[in-house]
């Protein structure tokens, strides 16, 4: 063989290495690759896998919070965490678990918050969680609600949602859903309707911008469950709240303080004020106002701290006054309810809150009604979330001996929200002119109570509803 051939063939040879070199280290690196690859789609089929054993584990408690609205251990009566097994349906499997911390409301709130952490049997160190927060709304989700027949006057305003089981007449403004039940109703004249006229469901002179917000017919709001939350307010208060029996005298005058503390008083005496008529158009000859003189109010012991569960109740008359500056139900009722003995709640002065953040609030509910007194101030402020469960919130039109109207004042601003199982008012009038109670009425909704009421606040019949959701 010649030198040159044999230099030929070593490097045919060489380049052989080279190639099979090159191919070498691009097949490793391919290989490698696609190996990094399986294991990313690993990562990634394990990590999914996770994520959708933890929403399983909050589908589940949500279930289980619509079945069971007040157990927060998982049925357990124990502190969590809970950890249940999650079974391949198409194999009887246990592929995963999740694991469940439950976050229960605190006082006055309805918002729960349920964390599941999920992760599968192969791989229990790779996790994913979901953290998802449930609240059932308060029935002072409205800025007003009645069961009856309502009218919104022209120098009135309200702010938020307003619901009626009746009819409205809508001449003034509103920024929020403003809903009736009735399709069409008999508008009556203590509505500005003589003689009485077939109007649709919700009607007016309302602006167009007030209009737009208008729907009829919807479902009604039922009334009826606020009786079994009143005994439930009862044992609370009775238990470790405050109570107070019958007076035995005038009832009682209760005047919150800064301090987060209410001062308690037997009323003795009463103040004379005029005949009056409420929204039934019933006389009224009896006094709402307490007396002024030495021993007219008669205070009962030291100031009493506002209870931890906040839960007042009464079953007596009561007026209620002052500065709130925690949370705090005022419950005046009878059990069992008798129309005859029913008591009221009484407002004679302004009742404002020391913050409007959602730390401090108020609920008023009345077995009977709720009433802004004769010698009330001509700016009145109240905030606070009503309730007059069977009878009216209102101001009665005060007449003088002649029987013409009489107490005039300017405003009344409600911050919070009204509920009224009656006919509603704070003035009287034909729309235009106010002949009794306040001319000018402004209704601004607190947003807070939503999902943040009093406590043992009344709370709607819609159940639970998810508010947000996250992961990891």
């Amino acid at each position: 063989m010649l030198k040159s051939e044999k230099n030929q063939r070593g490097i045919v040879i060489i380049y052989e290495i080279v190639i099979i070199f090159i191919f070498s280290v691009v097949m490793l690196g391919i290989i490698s690759y696609a190996l990094y690859q399986i294991k990313l789609v690993n990562s990634i089929t394990r990590k999914e896998q996770a994520f959708q054993i933890a929403e399983a584990g909050a589908n589940y408690y949500q279930w289980h919070l619509a079945h069971f609205p007040t157990d927060y251990q998982d049925g357990t009566g124990a502190a969590g965490p809970y950890v249940h097994d999650f079974v391949d349906k198409n194999t009887q499997q246990t592929i995963g678990q999740y694991s469940l911390v439950i976050t229960a409301p605190v006082n006055g709130s309805t918002i729960v918050t349920i964390q599941s952490t999920g992760y599968t049997v192969a791989n229990p160190t790779q996790t994913r969680t979901v953290t998802v927060r449930y609240g059932i709304p308060s029935l002072a989700r409205y800025a007003f609600l009645t069961n009856t027949d309502a009218w919104i006057g022209s120098t009135e305003s309200v702010s938020g949602e307003f619901h009626s089981n009746g009819g409205i007449r809508f001449d003034g403004t509103g920024n929020a859903p403003i809903r009736s039940a009735k399709v069409t109703y008999t508008c009556q004249p203590y509505h500005g309707c003589p003689g009485g006229q077939t109007q649709p469901g919700i009607w007016g002179t309302a602006p167009q911008s007030t209009q737009n917000f208008w729907s009829f017919p919807v479902p009604n709001v039922d009334f009826s469950g606020i009786t079994s939350n009143l005994a439930t307010i009862k044992t609370g208060a009775q238990s470790a709240g405050i109570y107070l029996p019958p007076s035995n005298a005038q009832g009682y005058s209760l005047v919150f303080n800064s301090n987060n503390t209410v001062s308690v008083y037997k009323i003795m005496s009463l103040r004379a004020t005029p005949q009056a008529y409420d929204v039934n158009n019933v006389v009224h000859n009896e006094y709402l106002d307490y007396g002024t003189g030495a021993g007219a109010r008669v205070k009962q012991g030291s100031d009493y701290a506002i209870p931890a569960n906040g839960l007042i109740y009464i079953e007596d008359r009561t007026w209620v006054e002052g500065t709130i500056a925690g949370r705090v139900l005022v419950a005046a009722a009878k059990l069992p309810y008798n129309a005859t003995t029913a008591p009221s709640i009484l407002i004679p002065n302004n009742i404002v809150y020391t913050a409007k953040d959602g730390t401090v609030a108020l609920g008023l509910l009345a077995q009977k009604d709720i009433l802004v007194t004769y010698y009330a101030p001509t700016n009145l402020e109240v905030d606070a979330a009503m309730i007059a469960q069977n009878g009216s919130a209102q101001r009665y039109e005060f007449v003088d001996g002649s029987g013409a109207p009489i107490s005039v004042l300017n405003s009344i601003t409600i911050y919070g929200a009204t509920t009224s199982f009656g006919v509603w008012t704070w003035s009287w009038g034909d729309g235009v002119t106010t002949y009794s109670g306040y001319t000018n009425t402004n209704t601004v909704y607190d947003t807070n109570l939503l999902f943040a009421p009093p406590p043992s606040f009344p709370l709607d019949s819609s159940g639970y509803q998810q508010l947000n959701w996250t992961s990891n």
